[in-house]
C-alpha cells in the first residue's frame, strides 16, 4: 500500500481492537482465596483464650486432631448442658464444615449469630459457606465482619469478587484495593480487578492490574492479547507492541493479534507497519469483515481510497451479503466524489439490513418481542386501545407496519399513513415519526412530502443517518439532484461518526455484552485445623 499518506490523521476507530474477554466472569467459587475459616479458628483461639471451658477444651483438641465426627459428638453433649453457648454452636459449625455437610454447619453458624451477633468466627465461617455457594447472602455477613475487623484482607478479597460478580464495579475496587497483597498471585483475581476498573474508565490502573495477570500467565496468548487491548485503551500503544512481540516474533499471532498490533502501530505513526499487520489478519481470516473495514479506515485517514475500495472489494466478494462492507465502501466512494456508486452501496446496505431504518426504541421493543413484528405491533396497539392520543405508540404502529412491508392502497398502509401523520401532529418534535412519514410518502411516490418530512427529522436530530439516506431517495427521484453531493457526503461523515461510537462500545464488551459466565469451579477443601 505504497499510496498511503504517512502524514495523515491517526485517530482511526479501534472498535474491535479488545478482545472478547470470554470465561472470565467470576463467581464465588472460582477464585482459590485462601478460606476464611482459616481466619475465623485463629480468631477463636484467640476469643477462647479467656473464659475456656473443658467442653471447648475437648471440641478444640478433638478439631485439632481432625476428629470431626468426634468434635460434632462432642459439641452435641455439651449443647444439650449449655444451648445458649454461642462458641459451643460455631465449634460445632467448623466441625460440620469440615465434614463437607454444609447445610448443618451454616445452621450451627446461625444459631451462634443469634446469641453473639457480633461472633467474629461465626460470621466468618457463615460467609466461607455462602461464598462458596456463589450466594449474595454472603455480602452482608461479610460487611458485618468488617465492622469488626475493618482492615481484614480475606474479607475484603470475598467481597470485591461478589460485588464484581453483582456488577456493582465501584465497590468491587475498593474491596480489591483494600485485599492488598492477598490476590496478587490470583490470576483470575487479577482478571476481575482490571475488568472493573476497564468499566470505570481508569485504564491507566488497569493497565498495571492486567500486566501483573499477565505475569502470571506469560505464555497464554489470550491473555497477552487482551493486556495490549488495555494498553491500547490507556494510549499506551508502545507498551501494547511490546506486548504483542513474542506472539508475533514466535510466529503464534492469529488475526486478532495482528489487528492489535495494526492498531498500536498506527497510535505510533509507524503506517507502513500497521498496514502489513492488517493485512496479514486478513489473510489468516479472510472471512471477516471487521478487519476489512479496519483497513477502509486506515484508508479514508490516509487519503488512500482507491486502495480502500480494492479491499473492501474483496471482503464482498468473500460475504456479499454484508451490509457493513457496502457502508463501508460507499464512504470511500463519497470521498472519491463517485457519488452514483456511493448511492448504489447505502442503498444495497439498506436493502440488506432494514432494521437499521427502526430508532433504537423500537429496535429494542422488537428484540423485546424475540424478533416478532407481529407480536410487537399487536402489543403496540393493545397498548393504543387503552391511549389512543399516545404519540410514541403511533409512530411505533406506523413503523412496525412499514417494515411488515405494508403497501400502498391496503388497510394497513392506510393504517400507518394515519398512525405517523397522528404521532407527528400530536408530537412535532417525534423526529422518528417523521422519518417513518417519510418513507411512507416515498412509498406512495409523494416525493416532495417525503423530503418535507426528511427535512423537518433534520431539524429536530441533525445527525439522523435514516433521514439523509431518505432525503437522498426523495430528491433523487424529483430530478433535484443538486443537493445530491453534499448529502452523500454528509452521510459518510455520520457514516464515520457511527463507527468511530461503535468502536467505542465495542472495546467495552471486554466487560459486558460478550464476557460469559464461566463453569464455577470448587475450591480445594480447607483443613483449618493446623492454624488452631
Amino acid at each position: 500500500m505504497e499510496s498511503v499518506d504517512h502524514g495523515g490523521n491517526r485517530s482511526r476507530k479501534r472498535e474491535r481492537t479488545v478482545i472478547a474477554f470470554r470465561n472470565r466472569v467470576l463467581y464465588a467459587g472460582m477464585m482459590r482465596l485462601p478460606g476464611i475459616i482459616l481466619l475465623l479458628l485463629a480468631c477463636l483461639f484467640v476469643h477462647f483464650s479467656h473464659g475456656q471451658t473443658p467442653s471447648t477444651d475437648a471440641i478444640t483438641a478433638a478439631l485439632r486432631a481432625r476428629e470431626f465426627d468426634r468434635a460434632v459428638q462432642l459439641s452435641r453433649s455439651a449443647l444439650q448442658k449449655s444451648p445458649g453457648d454461642s462458641r459451643l454452636w460455631t465449634l460445632q459449625g467448623i466441625a460440620w464444615a469440615n465434614l463437607g455437610n454444609h447445610k448443618e454447619a451454616l445452621a450451627a453458624f446461625e444459631k451462634a449469630l443469634k446469641l453473639s451477633p457480633d461472633a467474629v468466627a461465626a460470621l466468618a465461617g457463615a460467609a466461607q459457606i455462602e461464598y462458596d455457594a456463589g450466594s449474595q447472602e454472603a455480602v452482608p455477613l461479610l460487611k458485618r465482619m468488617l465492622k469488626l475487623r475493618p482492615t481484614d484482607p480475606t474479607a475484603h478479597a470475598m467481597l470485591a469478587v461478589l460485588q464484581f460478580r453483582e456488577g456493582n464495579c465501584a465497590e468491587a475496587v475498593s474491596h480489591f484495593e483494600a485485599a492488598g497483597s492477598l490476590l496478587d498471585t490470583q490470576f483470575d483475581a487479577q482478571n476481575a480487578y482490571g475488568t472493573c476498573l476497564v468499566r470505570l474508565r481508569r485504564f491507566d490502573v488497569a493497565t498495571k492490574v492486567f500486566e501483573k495477570s499477565l505475569a502470571l500467565k506469560p505464555d497464554d496468548p489470550r491473555e497477552r492479547k487482551l493486556v495490549a487491548a488495555i494498553q491500547l485503551m490507556a494510549h499506551k500503544p508502545q507498551d501494547a507492541i511490546a506486548t504483542l512481540r513474542p506472539l508475533i516474533e514466535g510466529g503464534r499471532a492469529d488475526a486478532q493479534a495482528m489487528e492489535l498490533a495494526s492498531s498500536a502501530y498506527e497510535d505510533v505513526g509507524d503506517t507502513p507497519q500497521a498496514v502489513s499487520a492488517l493485512r496479514q489478519a486478513i489473510l489468516l481470516d479472510p472471512h471477516n469483515p471487521n478487519f476489512y473495514i479496519d483497513f477502509a479506515n486506515l484508508s479514508l485517514n490516509h487519503q488512500s481510497f482507491q486502495v480502500g475500495i480494492n479491499v473492501i472489494s474483496d471482503g464482498i466478494s468473500l460475504q456479499p451479503k454484508t451490509a457493513s462492507l457496502y457502508l463501508a465502501r460507499g464512504v470511500l466512494y463519497v470521498q472519491l466524489a463517485d457519488y452514483d456508486k456511493a448511492e448504489a452501496d447505502f442503498e444495497m446496505a439498506h436493502q440488506m439490513d432494514p432494521g437499521q431504518s427502526l430508532s433504537s426504541a423500537a429496535q429494542g421493543l422488537v428484540a423485546a418481542q424475540q424478533n416478532d413484528l407481529d407480536r410487537a405491533l399487536a402489543a403496540v396497539q393493545a397498548k393504543l386501545a387503552r391511549k389512543p392520543d399516545d404519540a410514541y405508540l403511533l409512530y411505533l404502529q406506523a413503523d412496525f407496519l412499514a417494515q411488515k412491508g405494508a403497501e400502498p392502497n391496503t388497510p394497513e398502509f392506510k393504517t400507518a399513513m394515519r398512525s405517523a401523520k397522528r404521532a407527528a401532529a400530536l408530537q412535532p418534535s417525534l423526529g422518528d415519526a417523521r422519518v417513518v412519514l417519510a418513507k411512507l410518502y416515498l412509498q406512495s411516490g409523494q416525493y416532495q412530502e417525503a423530503a418535507t418530512e426528511c427535512r423537518k427529522a433534520l431539524e429536530i436530530n441533525p445527525k439522523d443517518q435514516t433521514a439523509v439516506y431518505r432525503l437522498i431517495q426523495a430528491l433523487r427521484k424529483t430530478d433535484d439532484k443538486k443537493e445530491l453531493p453534499d448529502l452523500l457526503k454528509r452521510l459518510a461523515e455520520l457514516r464515520k461518526q457511527a463507527a468511530k461510537d461503535e468502536g467505542e462500545r465495542n472495546r467495552y464488551r471486554l466487560v459486558e455484552g460478550d464476557s460469559q459466565p464461566a463453569e464455577a469451579t470448587r475450591p480445594q477443601p480447607i483443613h483449618p485445623i493446623d492454624h488452631l
